[in-house]
């Protein structure tokens, strides 16, 4: 394993800076972010959010954002290679550890060039103006007549260079522009073009650290035993067994802190993760489950949605009196849509090492999506400063939403801190798959009409257990889901309804612990909207496609919609038996497209083709813009057609692979991704390509069978 060096402020030795020079702080992720010097002494002292170029040319970036396979290292020094014109190869990444200074520092919602496209750009092209003034000073001549190129400032008459070594002591001492000009696209290099990921062959070699590879001096290991029912009690524990297997050290009483409940476990602690394991195997443990059998249910759940879908939802959104006009409406139509619970299932299971020292300090190493929240919730659980937490990232072998839940973080710094040692905790993927927290399962109650051929009314009711409720706490009883308004309203959609339209909501909650998964709400609820959009068109004898073009309000969806039907061939004549499904989503500021062809096979269907396009607006990489639509792809098929998470009796039905099944190499088919180049704000790239997927599907399936599905995840191979 990758040993980790344990000291604090190792900072300079890490970065590789040997004499200071030029370092540019950035203050607030925005377009207008500031920037602001930063001298040596407070260097010394403590890291900011800053850009450093050294006496000898080094360039370093502080990341405040971890890498969970999205590809972040490469897109946020991507950024900064860009103004300073130098190559990625010059620009060393160092991971933030979460104070505050760096403004948010969580992967998520598809936010990291979005919200660092300004401020990441803006401070190289100030560190690049500042060189050039420097050299033209040193040389006498207009600043005009200098220019940036690889790492140097280049004299254009008399082809003198100096490097932005020998520059940046004296730069330094000049003020920071408050406007530097940044480069346009038509001028981009890096930005916009393929470019290899640097960070490739070491994930492949095993030179790469991930959270599972972290090894500390004096580590000890932990595994955890938690109550089939999650949330049930310790009623007595025999550790007889456990305790004979030799590196079995202590065997402990412990505790899983998620955001809306505690739950008690028992943990093996061990010299060695096999006796660990091997011990949490020879435990007895005997629980109090109370009543989680009927609260720990899917069936409970589901059944609690349907009922609301027959009750007015609380109003989200309404544009006309829907439920007036929908009652006098001649041809109208009504369904309910039902998205599955789902794990993440990364490849790598969560994992934390946790080290509670004497002096009341607290240091961890983990995969973890944000460390300024698992800051904010090691120093809530710890009762701790700040300022007495370290928090070392390492990269994240996938994610999708679950390792920015940090109740592995406060399992592991609670048993160091019984233990007085550093602990490393590792869940099985058992535990990652049985305990959760998931995806919520949710309900579409949808309700439309339409008047001389075309859709005119329109009425989506969200249906299930609010993210923003049970984890966050931030749901009233008596309002809609705040983040309904960034996945369903018509602002988002961008359909007019000329009738009426309406965004309704009724929260059923449960036990069942839940948080986002890839594309949050998009991928529940993308699925009541597309395939009821499609089925509105066929009630108005309608082309989806045409029907969609006509309620559509705004040009970069119709592009969208149109290069899609271009690459896809929408109208080619398909034989007896196949048959052509689309959808289109708008979420994290990209718009993203599918077309799925399928044919009968049996008593089922086969895909075989999906062509996605997503505008993304401006870009860093094409060839990672397409990596990350193909994982969409692949994972939204899995999510429409292999196994969901249910419960039965309290306990989750799927505890592994074996039960919750994904897609195979073998299985997945040809598939096309196309980019437009619409030049708009950047958008999220690494969710956006997974809302359309499981809607296109059904809506070619129906294509193909005349089978309407409503209900995800369905058996691909028996349609019934």
């Amino acid at each position: 394993m990758e040993k980790i060096q344990t000291s604090r402020r190792d900072f300079l030795k890490a970065s590789g800076i040997t004499t200071f020079g030029l370092a540019l702080g950035i203050s607030g992720f925005t377009r207008d972010a500031s920037l602001k010097k930063i001298s040596p002494a407070v260097l010394r002292l403590e890291i900011n959010p800053f850009i450093i170029i050294d006496t000898n040319g080094n360039i370093t970036l502080v990341n405040p954002r971890p890498d969970m396979g999205q590809g972040s290292t490469q897109a946020v020094p991507s950024l900064l290679a860009e103004e300073l014109e130098v190559s990625l190869e010059k620009v060393l990444i160092i991971q933030s550890d979460g104070m505050g200074k760096y403004g948010s520092q969580t992967s998520g919602g598809s936010s990291s060039v979005r919200e660092l496209w300004f401020p990441i750009r803006k401070a190289g092209a100030a560190a690049r103006e500042m060189l050039t003034t420097t050299a033209a000073k040193r040389w006498n001549v207009p600043v005009s007549e200098c220019h940036a190129e690889d790492a140097k400032i280049v004299h254009k008459a008399s082809g003198k260079s100096l490097t932005y070594g020998e520059l940046a002591d004296e730069a330094s001492k000049l003020e920071i522009p408050k406007d530097p000009k940044l480069k346009e696209s038509k001028d981009f290099k890096i930005i916009g073009k393929y470019n290899k990921r640097l960070d490739v062959p070491e994930r492949v070699n095993g030179k790469a650290v991930y959270g599972i590879d972290v090894d500390v001096p004096g580590m000890v290991y932990a595994s955890i035993l938690h109550s089939p029912m999650i949330h049930g009690k310790v009623a007595s524990i025999d550790d007889s067994e456990a305790k004979k297997i030799k590196g079995v050290l202590q065997v402990i009483k412990t505790e899983r802190t998620m955001p809306h409940r505690t739950s008690e476990a028992v943990a093996v602690v061990a010299t060695n993760y096999w006796a660990a394991l091997k011990g949490k195997k020879a435990l007895v443990v005997k629980w109090d489950n109370g009543e989680l059998e009927k609260t720990l249910s899917t069936s409970n759940y589901y059944a609690a949605t349907y009922e609301a879908a027959k009750k007015d939802g609380i109003n989200a959104e309404e544009k006309g009196d829907f439920s007036i006009k929908y009652a006098v409406a001649k041809d109208k139509i009504e369904f309910n849509y039902e998205t599955p619970f789902l794990a993440h299932a990364p490849i790598e299971p969560v994992n934390a090492v946790a080290h509670v020292k004497d002096d009341g300090t607290v240091e961890i190493w983990a995969p973890v999506q944000g460390p300024d929240w698992a800051l904010r919730d090691v120093c809530g659980y710890m009762k701790v400063k700040p300022e007495q937490v370290k928090i070392n990232v390492t990269l994240l072998g996938g994610a999708f939403g679950r390792k920015a839940y940090h109740d592995f973080v406060l399992e592991a710094c609670h048993i160091s801190k019984v233990v007085k040692k550093p602990v490393k905790v590792v869940w099985t993927r058992e535990d990652d798959i049985a305990q959760g927290p998931y995806r919520p399962g949710m309900l579409s109650h949808m309700q439309g009409f339409v008047e001389n051929g075309k859709i005119t009314g329109f009425h989506h009711h969200a249906i299930g257990e609010s993210i923003a409720g049970q984890v966050f706490k931030q749901l009233k009883d008596t309002e809609a889901d705040p983040w309904l308004s960034g996945e369903l309203a018509t602002e988002n959609n961008k359909y007019r309804f000329d009738g009426a339209s309406k965004v309704s909501w009724t929260n059923v909650k449960t036990d069942i612990p839940v948080v986002w998964w890839r594309s949050v709400y998009a991928s529940n609820f993308g699925w009541g909207q597309e395939c009821f959009v499609d089925e509105l068109a066929h009630l108005a004898k309608k082309d989806p496609l045409k029907a969609r073009m006509e309620i559509l309000t705004d040009d970069r969806f119709k592009k969208v919609l149109q290069t899609l039907a271009e690459k896809a061939n929408w109208d080619e004549k398909l034989p007896e038996g196949s048959g052509k499904g689309l959808a289109i989503f708008s979420s994290f500021n990209s718009i993203s497209a599918c077309c799925i062809t399928v044919s009968k096979k049996d008593q089922g269907v086969k895909i075989d083709k999906v062509v996605s396009v997503i505008d993304c607006g401006h870009y860093v990489n094409p060839d990672n813009v397409k990596a990350q639509t193909e994982g969409n792809i692949v994972m939204g098929l899995t999510a429409a057609i292999k196994d969901g998470i249910t419960f039965t009796n309290g306990i989750s039905d799927q505890s592994n692979f074996h039960q919750y099944n994904i897609m195979r190499l073998s299985e997945t088919p040809a598939m096309e991704i196309h980019i437009i180049d619409s030049g708009a704000a950047p958008g999220g790239v690494g969710e956006p390509g997974l809302p359309p997927i499981a809607p296109a599907l059904g809506n070619a399936v129906f294509a193909a069978t005349g089978k309407r599905l409503r209900k995800l995840p369905f058996d691909i191979a028996n349609l019934g």
